[in-house]
């Protein structure tokens, strides 16, 4: 008796490629991802409960605005009333710069920010004008420091274990891949 199934076990034989068809496939997976992205980029999660905006006491917005971009990839914008205004890398926090209000300079509420390398996003700290106040703590099971920007804010960085391996396998933005290594 032969086997019915016989003819399955054969691999099919290959047909010549089709470029009208992979050109089709490249566009959809191309536009595919560009609506993942989009999507995923931009929209922020609401719920209620969640930290959705940060006002930074400033002595120059400009500075601020461009120290925070350089450290940790703040997308930097112009709000349509002519102010500066910021968007984190996930486009989950926003917020904006203020003139006239004391710089948060002892620590009461303290605001980190999450990175994959501490020691190299304080490194970028110090070399945008900043100064750590309290270094990361080889001891501690949890890697992070404090800071003060260049308006004399107190801010923490937390570095988030697993992340730089994360972004560096692609699984994050171009500037927190750029600021991770």
């Amino acid at each position: 008796m032969t086997d019915p199934f016989e003819r399955l076990y054969d691999p099919a034989p290959a047909a010549a490629p089709d470029p009208a068809f992979a050109e089709e496939l490249r566009h959809r997976l191309q536009q595919a991802i560009r609506e993942f992205r989009r999507t995923s980029m931009t929209e922020p999660t609401y719920r209620t409960g969640k930290i959705c905006y940060i006002e930074i006491p400033a002595v120059d917005v400009a500075q601020s605005a461009e120290f925070y971009r350089r450290c940790f990839g703040w997308q930097v914008r112009e709000r349509g009333d002519g102010s500066t205004a910021f968007d984190d890398t996930v486009n989950e926090v926003s917020g904006t710069w203020v003139l006239g209000r004391r710089p948060a300079a002892e620590p009461g509420l303290l605001v980190y920010i999450m990175v994959a390398n501490a020691a190299k996003a304080g490194e970028a700290v110090v070399a945008e004008g900043g100064q750590i106040v309290q270094p990361i703590d080889p001891d501690s099971p949890e890697v992070y420091l404090t800071f003060r920007d260049p308006a004399g804010n107190v801010l923490g960085i937390y570095q988030q274990a697993g992340l730089e391996e994360a972004e560096a396998r692609g699984a994050g933005s171009a500037i927190t891949r750029r600021l991770a290594g």
